[in-house]
């Protein structure tokens, strides 16, 4: 299916349990999506299933799922498999819904092959965007087509440093120019007469648009990938 026609389908299409993925602490459940005579399977993240974090106090980690697609979108990158935040016709509540990638889940980000490793730029430059506080290896799938996808987004955003990732590879080499023409783009769309403020308002709060537009802002003005920080744990555990 075509994006835009897959974005309708996870919008309005009829939805089905299937399942229910039983590793980590919030409720995700496999699904199957029926839109225009076509059916394909989905990841499912309700808002009610999510269990309280102290460091993301106001939750709505499905929203985020949202609002990272917006953003990966947004730059050009096309890194998260499409990804809707619904609240009509869900079995569960609202919560996110993301195309499910079929991917062998013993090869991730530690066993990857040099040649499938030529995004991993945009991966650092992406999550340290979206301050990705959870970027473990099991992340980063390869889809069917050997497109490079990224998963799991529910603690990003925050206003504080929270970049926790295995993906350091790049660390202090300078960013190509055609990534940093892509920040900035994304900048310039960040004040609140431009589509992309508008469209991730929905899904964070001000304060945190807000933040994600000052981390642009400091990519640029760095020029380099950014270093793992010294004063806290910058990996997430466990690692994959």
């Amino acid at each position: 299916m075509k994006k835009e026609v897959l974005l309708s389908a996870l919008r309005e299409g009829t939805l089905r349990l299937e399942g229910q993925f039983v590793y980590g602490s919030n409720y995700t459940f496999m699904i199957a999506c029926a839109y225009q005579g076509q059916t394909f399977q989905a990841v499912y993240k309700p808002l009610r299933g999510e269990q309280p974090l102290w460091d993301f106090p106001n939750q709505s980690l499905a929203h985020r799922e949202a609002a990272a697609y917006i953003v990966s979108e947004a730059l050009g990158w096309g890194l998260v498999p499409t990804t809707v935040f619904r609240s009509e016709g869900v079995p569960m509540g609202a919560g996110s819904i993301q195309v499910f990638i079929a991917h062998d889940p013993e090869y991730h980000y530690f066993t990857f092959r040099e040649a499938d490793k030529k995004e991993l730029p945009k991966v650092m430059l992406f999550d340290w965007l979206i301050n990705n506080a959870d970027r473990k290896g099991g992340h980063l799938l390869l889809d069917p087509k050997g497109n490079l996808r990224l998963i799991d987004h529910g603690l990003c955003f925050h206003v504080e440093d929270k970049l926790r990732t295995v993906v350091w590879d790049h660390a202090g080499e300078p960013i190509p120019a055609d990534l940093l023409a892509d920040i900035q783009r994304v900048l310039l769309s960040l004040s609140p007469e431009n589509k992309l403020y508008r469209t991730l308002e929905p899904h964070l709060q001000i304060i945190e648009i807000e933040a994600l537009r000052d981390r642009a802002e400091g990519l640029l003005a760095m020029n380099i990938f950014p270093h793992p920080p010294e004063d806290r744990r910058a990996y997430p555990w466990p690692l994959v």
